[in-house]
């Protein structure tokens, strides 16, 4: 895994565990590359024959024109979290979208297909989460962003890539609680409420939730956000985000080894590792 800073990840006991429960071969390792050394970062990995790698802030875009081939799914998103070495060849493939509609269905037990959903927050993983939800069939999304511009292109290119209705909406606005009362899903894709500023919530305490409402918090240490709490005080329904990092940390691994991933290992090696 790649990433800068990577700080405390439970990426690398998961997939080790993963490893070990079906007798493969194989190590994940965590290495923190900045920026200005992505370049000679993916020239190491090729020299070394790595199997491939996660890619994680700040480099899931800027690695996108870095490698030899990206996959049609991940060149929509404009983002790449999962690289796979094929005989020196590096293929990106976006995982994030993919797991998220999974855990939504697997974990949180609701099909976006025809929901109206709100998402918090305008950066790379909110890119994957649009745009597989509107590849989903969601009814219609609301983005939202304290930076507005980012909010608005993403709505923007949503729309104009997909039939679907995409709206941006203001941060701590009227028009955001309209949006939130006429949801049947809220999705949380910034890092607000993450540890250790556990006592933050992406929502200010004017926006109201309500009980029909599923709350989806990408944040999964802790495991009980601020947002959560508020949420399940509404009487809303919720999900933490541990269900996503391990169905996209599934599809990565069975990528790199061709063999179906035990789920209920890595779950449980993530909780551990948490």
């Amino acid at each position: 895994m790649i990433g800068y800073p990577l700080g405390h990840s439970v990426s690398p006991a998961m997939h080790n565990a993963a490893f070990k429960k079906l007798g493969l071969d194989f190590e994940y390792v965590p290495f923190e590359v900045e920026a200005e050394d992505l370049p000679e970062a993916l020239t190491g990995f090729r020299a070394l024959h790595v199997a491939g790698f996660n890619v994680t802030i700040p480099h899931k875009e800027t690695i996108v024109p870095l490698l030899d081939d990206v996959t049609k799914l991940a060149r929509i998103i404009g983002a790449v979290n999962t690289v796979v070495n094929q005989e020196g060849t590096l293929i990106g493939y976006n995982t994030d979208g993919a797991g998220f509609i999974d855990s939504l269905k697997e974990d949180a037990r609701i099909d976006p297909k025809g929901k109206s959903v709100v998402v918090l927050g305008a950066g790379g993983a909110s890119r994957a989460l649009a745009v597989m939800l509107a590849e989903s069939n969601a009814k219609s999304l609301a983005i939202t962003d304290i930076q507005g511009k980012k909010s608005k292109d993403l709505a923007e290119y949503i729309g104009s890539y997909f039939e679907i209705h995409c709206s941006f909406v203001a941060p701590d606005s009227p028009e955001l609680q309209a949006a939130i009362n006429d949801a049947e899903i809220l999705v949380n894709s910034t890092p607000i409420g993450m540890h250790p500023q556990v006592d933050q919530n992406p929502l200010s305490e004017k926006i109201k939730l309500h009980p029909k409402l599923l709350v989806y918090d990408l944040v999964y240490n802790p495991s009980e956000t601020n947002l959560i709490k508020t949420a399940k005080a509404a009487g809303a329904r919720t999900c933490s985000g541990l269900g996503m990092l391990v169905r996209q940390g599934a599809l990565a691994f069975t990528l790199w080894t061709g063999h179906e991933a035990p789920i209920d290992v890595m779950y449980k090696a993530a909780k551990s590792a948490l």
